[in-house]
């Protein structure tokens, strides 16, 4: 753990503390009940000494005046120590607190903000009539530990102080209350032994819990100190797991989803005890021989054992129901079918889990028997809709496949599908009362869908649409309680799949084929209507959008490319009010902040090198440079 050191009166106030109580490490709880102790004993002593000042002779007088000076100097210097210990350090992150977000809007407390996945702040300081002033007012560093780094993290935000990870599983609380520079006031850094996807961490009580890898751990750290509280080795036997999600805190438990899926990796969800980091509850998103969904994994390959069905995006929690519903990854290998035939259970799903069991209440599967790395770990959104008249409790999700799913939120009953791109051609269309492909056959091992899969090696190769990185992908949608729209981005090139039947095994990759394509990788913003299924605005940008979208009260959406830009955008007319580029681009999603009336946005450069893939097609940022800077801007 590095220990920024720039605060010289901080680190004076806490030697001063550390002396006083005998401490190695600054805890903020002792500190404050032994200066509020402090206080009223040298309170009561200054009271008694007065009183006494009366009837005493010259020297006994001097003395007792003397020792009254001191006694106040030590009463004052507490006093201090108390009051900026009082505003230095934040309450625990309690259950109540992550449940009514709404009642510190300034604050972010966890990877989507709110448990209903919408990434929508009621924050309205930055808004479409003040837009054009938005400037960079302070930028931070991450990273620094060797070349390529990239940054798919949300920053979590508390009273000023941002917590954020990096590709090297490091975690950094950086200190933004000044509103004009970013200072790191610690670094816990887990020695990961290369890097890898970290998307970020989750607050609970007085700690920050979050990833790291190589090997896969879940590492709880003290937010004031920077000090490992605890750690859990999540590898479970296999060495290719890895945890990219951020966790999620649902009452005294941890939520954590598995990844390396396309790594050979069988994987899982899971449930920690918050306090301890003991692993109460395991489940797998592929079922073993016997189990329910075990029918649809066929063939003597045993593929199930290597089945994939990753879970590597924070998922979703309704509190009224106790439900969190997560998307799961695509079957592995990604692209041969012929390898694992059948539907795939319980990959490319919604599953809905029992936080307190981890129990499966339901799942919807989008697309059985995937070919094109279909998955879809994207955010499952909560939403309030009227459909036929009724109020229903809803579940939006912009899925990897190019279509828009609406469902009901008790059961995954669907309520429609819509695609919100132009150019799908995988499918002839979503049956809009089970959610299926119209041409999925149930009785078929190996689907054929619209045709467009490259099942023969004799025949030409045919393009899909979209491509395997969708549509929408990891990078999230946002929904606005205003509008009552959800904002899609979402890459619009096609790609040829071509199936490789020596890519099965951890020496040769489990990919089972490769793509290619001629097209450029670029990108829409979709404002669609996510109950009737309608495209209200669409907007084509130049460059993709791997970072996602962020709709504020301001009446604005905001989102960052991969060539660098940050811009925000009109949440109805979705005509771009403002942008910048900072030279290297993002596959980080935007969020904001406020601190001390002010409002801010935030969000991280770095692209992965998955993301770089992408621009195969664009020349012109053929040299661009990999940079893993915070940037935060403000009015």
């Amino acid at each position: 753990m590095d220990r920024h050191r720039g605060d010289r009166r901080s680190d004076t106030l806490e030697i001063k503390a550390r002396g006083l109580l005998g401490l190695r490490t600054f805890d903020a709880s002792p500190v404050r009940q032994f200066l509020q102790l402090v206080l009223a004993a040298f309170s009561h002593a200054v009271d008694y000494g007065l009183r006494r000042l009366s009837g005493v002779d010259f020297r006994k007088r001097e003395d007792l005046m003397t020792k009254r000076n001191n006694s106040i100097r030590i009463a004052l210097l507490a006093s201090s120590v108390l009051a900026m210990a009082s505003s230095a350090f934040a309450a625990d992150v309690t259950p109540e607190r992550l449940l009514n977000p709404d009642q510190e809007p300034q604050n972010w407390l966890m990877n989507h903000r709110t448990y209903d996945g919408q990434r929508f702040s009621p924050l309205a300081r930055i808004n479409k009539g003040n837009i054009k002033g938005l400037r960079l007012v302070y930028a931070v560093p991450l990273g620094g530990l060797g070349g390529n780094e990239w940054n798919e993290a949300t920053p979590l935000v508390e009273n000023g102080f941002l917590y954020i990870t990096d590709s090297w599983g490091v975690l950094y609380k950086i200190d933004g209350t000044s509103g004009d520079v970013g200072r790191v006031v610690w670094r816990m850094d887990p020695k990961q032994e290369k890097q890898g996807t970290n998307r970020g961490a989750a607050f609970w009580g007085n700690l920050v819990i979050s990833p790291a890898n190589w090997p896969a751990r879940i590492v709880a750290t003290d937010k004031e100190t920077g000090n490992v509280v605890w750690e859990t080795n999540m590898v479970f036997g296999q060495a290719e797991t890895r945890i990219t999600a951020a966790p999620l805190a649902l009452k005294d438990k941890i939520i954590v989803g598995a990844s390396g899926g396309d790594s050979g990796v069988r994987d899982w969800i899971a449930g920690l005890d918050a306090a301890t980091g003991r692993v109460l509850w395991r489940k797998f998103t592929i079922p073993a021989p016997g189990e329910p969904g075990s029918e649809t994994w066929k063939g003597a390959n045993n593929a199930w054992q290597t089945g994939g069905g990753a879970v590597w995006v924070t998922g979703t929690y309704d509190p009224d129901t106790n439900q969190t519903i997560w998307g799961t990854g695509n079957p592995v290998p990604m692209f041969d079918p012929f390898y694992r035939p059948g539907d795939n259970l319980y990959t490319n799903s919604a599953i809905s889990w029992d936080p307190e069991s981890g129990n499966m209440n339901w799942y919807f599967q989008y697309t059985p028997g995937d070919m094109w790395d279909y998955d879809e770990v994207g955010t499952h959104i909560l939403i309030d809709g009227e459909v036929a008249g009724q109020p229903r409790k809803l579940i939006t999700h912009s899925a990897r496949n190019g279509y828009l799913y609406t469902m009901d939120r008790h059961n995954g009953q669907m309520v429609g599908a819509k695609p919100y791109m132009d150019n799908v051609n995988w499918t002839k269309g979503i049956d809009q009362k089970t959610g299926k492909p119209l041409d999925y056959d149930p009785t078929r091992d190996i689907q054929i869908y619209a045709g467009v899969g490259n099942l023969n090696p004799n025949e030409q190769l045919k393009k899909v649409c979209p491509s395997i990185a969708g549509g929408n992908n990891y990078w999230p949608s946002s929904y606005s309680r205003n509008t009552k729209l959800i904002y899609i981005p979402a890459m619009t090139a096609c790609v040829a799949v071509a199936i490789d039947r020596e890519k099965h095994n951890a020496q040769r990759g489990w990919n089972g084929g490769l793509f290619t394509t001629d097209e450029r990788f670029e990108s829409n913003l979709t404002a669609m209507d996510p109950v009737t299924g309608e495209i209200k605005k669409n907007a084509h940008l130049r460059y993709p959008n791997y970072s996602g979208t962020l709709a504020t009260a301001g009446g604005l959406v905001f989102l960052g490319l991969l060539d660098g830009t940050v811009a925000a955008f009109d949440d109805t007319t979705l005509d771009e009010l403002w942008k910048t580029n900072v030279g290297t681009g993002f596959t980080a999603p935007p969020m904001t902040f406020e601190v001390n009336g002010k409002q801010y946005v935030a969000i991280t450069s770095g692209p992965s090198a998955v993301s770089k893939a992408k621009l195969m097609n664009t020349p012109e940022l053929k040299e661009m440079r990999n940079a893993t800077v915070l940037y935060v801007f403000a009015l």
